[in-house]
């Protein structure tokens, strides 16, 4: 039988627009922008052989141009080209740590589990808070759930945001703010850092949390000392975005004042692979442990005495609360975090402190020599760590395009509406401990010709 698979019929089709009150499956996908909505179907032909298929996605696959074997990556924006040692590729694929969808049976789950409480103590550590879960979905599912934890814990529904934050993660937030019902007030930049005494800022009242991101969107380091001061004076907690490679050489965030931390984890250890997937870092203080999201690993004794690993306080599809629910969120990203408790155990102290190191000066290195170049401005003029933000002759976007003929993915164009009017068509720059003198020097070589 030849019959195409048709997940509805047209009857059924008929009774749900009908219930819903509309006239056409047009109307129903109305809402989605006509830019980016599928018109005519796809052009896909009636049959062909698996051979055949399998041709035709490899030629379309041909046209992607991965970092590393097609082009040298001087991007970020919140995703980073570092190094994966061969040994975390390795350990990470090991069977003691792939296990069902969720641990229920800790009996037969104890590597993962083991792998997991080791992640959650490495996370406490860097973030420099007593609680750190067994990570979420990525950074900016991070992001929402560590403000939704502030304005239950403070008890108030408006959320003082800087527009250092990942633009991404910020229209996130605003997107799921909508659900609890929360304000989101945007406090913008002076200079590429934070202006807590913006009129923004100043005229907020009854505010629950305040968020804060260092090093910021635009790469520079952001004062947290200010930003606990406007969260004292507000009466909130304050929500900290940090980067774990930075934190091999800044202070922890919780020596600083922070209430809760998250950040993105895809720098330990978790290729770009085109966006995902990645994983979501929290961390939080004690006295918040009963309002953690997604999963909590602990360790114990068994019945025979010997160290053992389970979750706790935490219940199978544990926030499922109805009023009282601060958050949907029962799941993590367990192959991610356990490849970053590898990387970090592999790192040790003395590797991340190398990592952040290298990857600082050869931004300091990179960012001077473009700055040398006729025509070439800085954004921002506030210390960054391994990304900056520049002006260029030409508009970035076209810059890009043309260093992708020099084999370099050049950058991040900051988007108009993205972080301020000052800052849009700037163009991001990142580097890494990956990023050689010679890689730098051809990439300002090819910059320079690029931006004529």
């Amino acid at each position: 039988m030849n019959a195409p698979f048709v997940p509805h019929t047209d009857a059924e089709i008929g009774e749900m627009l009908g219930f819903l009150g509309l006239s056409s499956l047009d109307e129903l996908f109305s809402v989605i922008p006509e830019a980016i909505r599928l018109a005519g179907g796809l052009d896909l032909p009636d049959h062909w052989s698996e051979a055949d298929l399998r041709d035709r996605l490899e030629e379309l696959a041909a046209a992607n141009m991965p970092v590393g074997r097609h082009l040298v990556c001087f991007a970020g924006a919140g995703a980073y080209d570092h190094e994966i040692p061969a040994v975390v590729r390795s350990l990470a694929s090991r069977s003691e740590f792939v296990t069902a969808y969720t641990p229920y049976q800790p009996e037969v789950a104890q590597g993962v589990l083991q792998a997991l409480f080791e992640y959650q103590t490495m996370i406490a550590r860097l973030t420099g808070l007593e609680i750190a879960n067994a990570s979420l979905y990525d950074g900016a599912a991070a992001l929402v759930e560590g403000v939704n934890m502030a304005v239950a814990a403070a008890g108030h529904s408006t959320v003082l945001c800087s527009d250092g934050v990942n633009p991404r993660w910020r229209r996130q937030l605003q997107t799921f703010s909508k659900g609890p019902g929360l304000e989101i007030v945007h406090v913008p930049l002076a200079d590429g850092v934070t202006d807590w005494g913006s009129g923004a800022a100043a005229a907020a009242g009854r505010v629950g949390a305040v968020v804060v991101a260092t090093p910021n969107f635009l790469g520079c380091l952001e004062d947290i000392s200010a930003a606990r001061r406007t969260a004292d004076r507000l009466g909130a907690r304050l929500v900290v975005v940090f980067d774990p490679v930075a934190a091999g050489v800044l202070k922890t965030p919780g020596s600083l004042g922070a209430d809760i931390v998250v950040g993105e984890g895809q720098a330990l250890g978790t290729p770009l692979s085109f966006g995902g997937p990645y994983l979501g870092l929290f961390a939080c203080r004690l006295a918040d442990v009963r309002r953690l999201p997604g999963r909590l690993v602990g360790e114990t004794l068994d019945v025979e005495g010997r160290p053992a690993y389970v979750s706790t306080l935490r219940t199978r599809e544990q926030d499922i609360r109805r009023e009282r629910a601060t958050s949907n969120v029962c799941s993590n990203q367990t192959l991610m975090a356990v490849t970053a408790a590898i990387q970090l155990g592999w790192l040790g102290t003395t590797g991340l402190v190398e990592v952040a190191t290298r990857s600082a000066r050869a931004a300091r290195y990179c960012r001077e020599s473009l700055l040398a170049l006729d025509g070439v401005e800085s954004a921002a003029d506030a210390p960054v760590l391994r990304e900056f933000a520049l002006r260029t002759p030409l508009q970035a976007d076209t810059v890009i395009d043309r260093m992708l003929e020099e084999g370099f993915l050049a950058g991040t164009v900051v988007e108009e509406g993205f972080i301020g009017t000052h800052y849009a068509g700037s163009l991001l720059v990142a580097t890494t401990e990956r990023r050689t003198r010679t890689e730098i020097d051809s990439f300002v070589a090819a910059f320079d010709k690029a931006v004529r």
